[in-house]
């Protein structure tokens, strides 16, 4: 949403914006904007009378325990019968006409991905549109309307509004869509994995077909049985896979320094600074996708060596020295066990021995916090030699879930506590990784502090 609002901002509209608890980057950015932030949902600012009101999913009919509105001001829009529309609809409607949309979909690696692709079609002078679900570090901002006829779109599945339970991405209609992989995610409106299948396949109906009729693209994770299965359902678009062994785009090397295979054939290089195989996994989605836009594999992978990465992924915010060495620390959204994992693995993979891993989390995205997916939280966290979870506002025991890691994992769902234990814990040359997707508390500026007093 605050992505949005920056584009309708550039297009020339008076903006502004309600939320609770904005923090940064996104908060930066919009009063960078001048975009005037509201805390909270009271109906007063019905007095500001916008020409429409741009709802995002988080506002719903919910009601409070005293029985009054969760957010009046919908309330108030309702009763008055004032114009609202929903984020991914005035998207279609006042962005997305016209444009070639590249849209990226996946449980993971959506943010990242949709950055790569913008970013190597700037490199590769095409001018894009874009809207990232965070701050791509090579363009400083989330959002812009782009002046070539490219637009990248994350293409959520995540549902539009409490008026709209469609996903977000059907609404995008894009020309090339990238499915980057699939797992079950989003427990709080999704009841199993085939439910989200269902709406993967609904993205797949909006792309154009080929031939003498169309000319749309779909980008496929080729390790995953569950696009296999999005596809098997019906597909009409042309296929382009990547990561398996049979795949049309494959990678040969470590994920930090690789060459790109297509169809048998090396086409290009990467090297850059990014760890792990799902960056890796995420670079040749982003190479078939850009392809389809005209965009050589060889440009794509040069212009991926000079990618900077995302804000919050994997984000150094600080190099601590010590006696023993810097104690380095790292901000990044991983919250899907998954995610964590890979996070870790990456990370792991580029240390040297006896360098250690403090994990720092907090399961605060709606599945987590459902403790649907609280069994695999040892399995993610596996590369990391010490684990510290945050469990405020969790119905589900952590401390049990984790009590398979011993003393490797501590639970507190105090904040302070669990800084005090990273600080007592931490020594030199570790390698500090705060992990949510939200604003943790502020813990990173505590870490820093708290340690630097150390």
């Amino acid at each position: 949403m605050g992505g949005l609002a920056a584009l309708a901002r550039e297009a020339g509209h008076r903006v502004t914006g309600c939320d609770a608890g904005v923090y940064p980057p996104m908060s930066d950015q919009l009063r960078a904007l001048g975009i005037d932030l509201i805390e909270g949902f009271e109906a007063d600012q019905l007095v500001l009378k916008p020409d429409l009101f741009v709802v995002g999913n988080v506002v719903s009919r919910a009601q409070r325990a005293d029985g009054s509105a969760k957010f009046p001001l919908m309330e108030a829009i309702l009763d008055a019968g004032l114009p609202y529309t929903s984020g991914p609809q005035w998207l279609s409607e006042h962005i997305l006409q016209g444009r070639h949309v590249v849209a990226i979909a996946g449980t993971h690696g959506k943010t990242t991905t949709t950055a790569m692709t913008t970013w190597i079609l700037e490199a590769a002078g095409m001018q894009p549109g874009f809207l990232v679900g965070g701050v791509p570090l090579n363009f400083g901002v989330s959002a812009r309307l782009g002046m070539g006829r490219g637009f990248v779109i994350e293409a959520d599945e995540y549902d539009t509004a409490f008026f709209d339970k469609r996903s977000k991405f059907v609404h995008y209609r894009p020309r090339t869509a990238v499915l980057n992989n699939l797992e079950f995610d989003h427990a709080d409106i999704f009841d199993d994995l085939a439910a989200i299948e269902r709406q993967f396949h609904h993205l797949v109906r909006t792309v154009p077909g080929t031939g003498s009729h169309g000319s749309g693209r779909v980008v496929v994770n080729g390790l995953e049985e569950s696009l296999a299965r999005v596809l098997h359902a019906g597909c009409w678009s042309e296929v382009r896979s990547f990561g398996a062994a049979v795949s049309d785009f494959t990678a040969v090397g470590p994920a930090h320094d690789f060459d790109v295979v297509q169809q048998g054939k090396t086409v290009g290089h990467v090297s850059w600074s990014l760890t792990g195989i799902h960056n890796q996994l995420n670079a040749l989605a982003a190479i078939a996708a850009v392809e389809h836009l005209g965009v050589a594999p060889a440009l794509a992978a040069q212009a991926l060596g000079q990618f900077e990465n995302v804000k919050r992924r994997m984000e150094v915010r600080a190099r601590i020295p010590t006696p023993r060495g810097n104690i380095t620390l790292y901000d990044d959204f991983a919250h899907h066990p998954t995610a964590i994992r890979t996070t870790l693995d990456g990370l792991r993979q580029t240390l040297k021995d006896g360098e250690r891993i403090l994990a720092v989390f907090e399961p605060r995205s709606n599945t987590m916090k459902l403790g649907t997916m609280k069994a695999q939280l040892p399995w993610s966290l596996e590369s990391a030699d010490l684990a510290f979870c945050h469990s405020a506002g969790l119905d589900w025991d952590a401390a049990g879930a984790l009590a398979e890691m011993g003393a490797k994992a501590a639970v507190t769902d105090q904040l302070d506590t669990l800084v005090t234990q990273v600080m007592q814990a931490a020594r030199g040359g570790d390698h500090i990784v705060c992990m949510s997707n939200g604003g943790f508390g502020g813990i990173h500026a505590k870490l820093i502090q708290t340690l630097q007093n150390k």
